[in-house]
């Protein structure tokens, strides 16, 4: 009843107010109807689109919750809880934990997962078989941006948009992290391209002559059983030595004996083997009874201290004989360089005593009147090889492009003056001049004027070359054996220092050396413009070597004072002099004075290039390295380019290419200049 009044009541008030009923409706559809229709009209779409059910974006702190427990559930059967702490506390800034971000490679790769491939290219087909479907739905409504967490997830699922600044950071991350990679990988490629200039530059400083000898890549050591048989009887015979002396001290001679007799045999088999292709047949059974004899001799007399001892004492004498072949070694090298080739001495000999023989008109060289005209261009040339001499004249003559204006100025001493007279009369240098002097027809050149001259007739100084009072001297003195060369006892040696005073009328004159070839014209030296310096020459130093130290003692005050020890020395064998210069700058009276401060050899030892280096000091001007390449006497690593394209080559050394111990890969370049079916030098057995 009460109901009835209740509708009734209604029906009446709704009857009494029909005119304001319409906008009550519609207010109650907006406050409560659409928003209902709206959720579920979403939830019905998320769920046909995708399998996620997710709650709206105005409780994004409950969503939050949600996605990271369903992550951490299903993370949980594969990580250590510790794993999960640093990675929940490494990626806070990068949105919720889920398992996608692991299947999609954003974190490192020590995190994939077995089968991630497999979930990627199904993946793949799912969108090739969707695509339609996107694609209408992307022509429909407008595009949204996902995260990085797109895609499916097993269990609960869930969908959301990433905001425009999330994206915008995590994209500036991106970069970040690619520009980082970048700057790694090209910082360790400029390590690796220093590293690599660094080593190539101090591979130039080592002896490669050394490295070719004694390489660990040598073809003999590629296979580590190559000449297997030939080590182990020099290990035996090293063996067989230590027992030998044990079984005498310990006074059982029998074994001793014995071990002796297999030495001997082994000894002979081995000979002078350094293959085992080089070893006879009996050599096998030679090394299976000494095997058999030293496994005897380890049962009765192995003790491990005493064959120590004594292979440490057969060491020491071996080490002591290693230096004593050494010290051997160099006196004869240094020897050899010094000495004259019988073939040569025989060709000087012969030239000598024909051109004594020819009448005195005939003595004479042709185009006199070149000799002093400064326009032409003149070479210095001071000698006592008639051979290496005719290579340097011959290779000039034969690269240069108007021989006609070039003149050369050959100075030898009194033995070898004949010879080098009648063998350029015989072999003319072509349209070219030549003229040859005798050094001790010089009058001025006395022991009054010049230091050298009064210093080498001193007692002490023949003392210091020709005197072996002490019986170690020799061997003491073989490091210096170099500083005894004969040469430095000739004038023409010191010739160098006295230009001006030889040839008055000149401006310009080149020196050459007699151990050089010259290779291309040379012409071009007497345009180089010194800027106002007497020598023009190439300097030789490197990083750490060929500077003054090297030369010069600097614990002496007055070369302390006055020079550089890190200064870079030059080379003499091709050097421009000016003259003019020379003489406004008293250069010769520079050399007298330091050679007279050094009459004890307490500033450098013999030579030249010392007294050059200080008297030039300051006035040399550093030429082209392509002008002069020296170390063919010497260097067997030179760049075979840098020769070939040298205008000079200079075998600078004790390894001459007239000598028997030249540099074979180096000789041809020297030997082209010889006319070997000359009647003289077929006379003389001289041959290539």
């Amino acid at each position: 009843m009460a109901w009835k009044r209740g509708s009734s009541g209604l029906g009446s008030q709704r009857n009494r107010s029909t005119g304001s009923s319409f906008p009550i409706v519609i207010l109650i559809f907006c406050s409560f109807l659409a928003p209902l229709i709206f959720f579920v009209g979403r939830g019905l779409y998320v769920s046909t689109s995708i399998d996620h059910n997710v709650s709206s974006t105005t409780s994004s702190k409950q969503g939050l919750d949600w996605r990271e427990r369903l992550a951490l559930q299903q993370i949980k059967p594969l990580l250590t809880k510790e794993v999960i702490d640093v990675i929940k506390a490494s990626t806070d800034d990068l949105g919720p934990l889920s398992l996608d971000s692991f299947r999609k490679n954003n974190l490192s790769a020590s995190w994939k997962f077995v089968g991630q491939e497999i979930e990627a290219k199904k993946s793949a087909a799912d969108a090739e078989v969707n695509k339609p479907s996107q694609i209408a739905t992307t022509d429909s409504k407008p595009k949204v941006t996902r995260g990085k967490h797109d895609g499916p997830v097993d269990g609960d699922h869930s969908e959301f948009l990433d905001s425009p600044a999330k994206l915008a950071r995590r994209q500036l991350r991106e970069r970040k992290r690619e520009k980082r990679a970048a700057d790694l990988v090209k910082r360790d490629d400029d390590v690796t391209v220093k590293l690599e200039n660094a080593a190539i530059e101090r591979s130039k400083s080592v002896d490669s002559s050394v490295l070719g000898k004694y390489s660990i890549w040598r073809k003999e050591n590629d296979n580590e059983n190559t000449d297997s048989t030939v080590r182990l009887m020099r290990d035996q015979m090293i063996m067989a030595r230590v027992y030998i002396s044990i079984a005498t001290t310990k006074k059982k001679p029998d074994l001793a004996h014995e071990l002796q007799t297999r030495l001997k045999e082994s000894q002979r088999a081995l000979g002078d083997a350094g293959s085992d292709a080089d070893l006879t047949r009996s050599a096998h059974e030679k090394m299976k009874a000494m095997g058999q004899v030293l496994s005897k001799a380890r049962e009765q007399l192995y003790d491990c201290k005493l064959v120590t001892t004594k292979l440490r004492a057969m060491l020491q004498s071996a080490d002591e004989q290693v230096r004593n072949l050494k010290r051997q070694s160099t006196f004869l090298s240094q020897l050899a360089a010094k000495t004259i080739p019988n073939g040569i001495h025989c060709l000087s000999m012969r030239l000598t005593i024909d051109y004594y023989l020819l009448p005195p008109e005939k003595r004479k060289f042709p185009r006199s009147e070149n000799l002093e005209n400064p326009d032409l261009f003149h070479y210095a040339l001071f000698s006592d090889n008639v051979l290496a001499a005719s290579v340097v004249v011959n290779s000039t003559i034969v690269n240069a492009k108007e021989p006609e204006k070039h003149v050369f100025h050959l100075v030898s001493d009194k033995l070898n003056f004949g010879a080098m007279n009648m063998w350029f009369l015989l072999n003319p240098p072509g349209k070219a001049t030549i003229h040859v002097e005798n050094v001790d027809e010089f009058k001025w050149l006395n022991s009054s004027y010049c230091p050298v001259l009064r210093q080498l007739e001193s007692a002490a100084m023949k003392e210091y070359y020709f005197k072996a009072a002490h019986p170690n001297t020799l061997s003491a003195g073989s490091s210096n054996l170099k500083y005894r060369n004969p040469k430095y006892l000739s004038m023409l040696n010191h010739l160098r220092f006295y230009l001006p005073q030889v040839y008055p009328k000149l401006n310009k004159i080149l020196f050459l050396d007699d151990d050089i070839v010259v290779q291309k014209d040379l012409t071009g030296l007497w345009s180089v413009d010194l800027h106002g310096k007497v020598n023009g020459a190439v300097e030789t130093c490197g990083q750490s070597f060929h500077r003054f130290d090297k030369y010069l003692n600097f614990s002496n005050p007055h070369i302390a004072r006055n020079f550089d020890p890190n200064a870079c020395g030059w080379a003499y064998g091709m050097n421009m002099f000016d003259l003019k210069e020379w003489k406004k700058r008293d250069i010769t009276g520079i050399y007298h004075k330091w050679q007279n401060m050094n009459e004890d050899r307490v500033l450098w030892k013999l030579g030249t290039l010392p007294p050059g280096l200080i008297t030039f000091y300051g006035l040399t001007h550093p030429l082209d390295k392509s002008w002069h390449v020296l170390g063919l006497g010497y260097n067997p690593s030179i760049d075979r380019s840098d020769i070939e394209n040298a205008a000079v080559v200079h075998y600078n050394g004790n390894m001459k290419p007239w000598l028997e111990l030249a540099l074979t890969k180096y000789r041809s370049y020297w030997t082209k200049y010889i006319k070997f079916d000359h009647p003289y030098m077929r006379s003389c057995k001289l041959s290539e």
